[in-house]
């Protein structure tokens, strides 16, 4: 029964991590930009998860999981259980959700942006021609030369 209690606690908190991944993850893609193969995927299944209302599927799998060991499963999804208890006591609506999927597309859109934004930029950069030496910079290492 051990088993299925800690089972039962890391698809929660998988599914925490999945939720705070989906909210901020763009701020890791600024560090790794291989991440937005990942993050992107995510970030559209969670508003599509909201706009629906459909419910994911790691919220059936915890609940089973609980009530294998007895424990009383919950009505709703993970974000009415868990985060909406927290950020909005009277429960989830419809419109609710829309919000949350609207501030999803929103806060990944503009990160987004402005990653997109700094690798044109940091292109562009790239692209120019380097400037000439000038007459006074002497190198007498040819390896370390950033003019050459």
């Amino acid at each position: 029964m051990l088993l299925f209690r800690l089972a039962a606690d890391a698809v929660a908190l998988l599914h925490l991590a999945f939720v705070l991944f989906v909210v901020g993850g763009g701020l890791r893609v600024w560090r790794w930009p291989w991440l937005a193969w990942l993050h992107l995927p995510a970030v559209a299944w969670g508003a599509l998860i909201e706009f629906t209302g459909w419910i994911c599927p790691l919220t059936p799998l915890e609940q089973h999981l609980r009530q294998i060991i007895g424990q009383a499963g919950y009505a709703g999804g993970f974000m009415d259980h868990y985060l909406l208890a927290l950020l909005y006591p009277a429960g989830l609506t419809r419109e609710g959700q829309w919000a949350l999927g609207a501030g999803v597309l929103a806060v990944n859109g503009a990160v987004y942006g402005l990653l997109l934004g700094r690798w044109a930029r940091s292109a562009g950069r790239l692209d120019q021609q380097r400037p000439p030496r000038p007459p006074w910079v002497r190198c007498t290492r040819p390896e370390t030369d950033p003019w050459r």
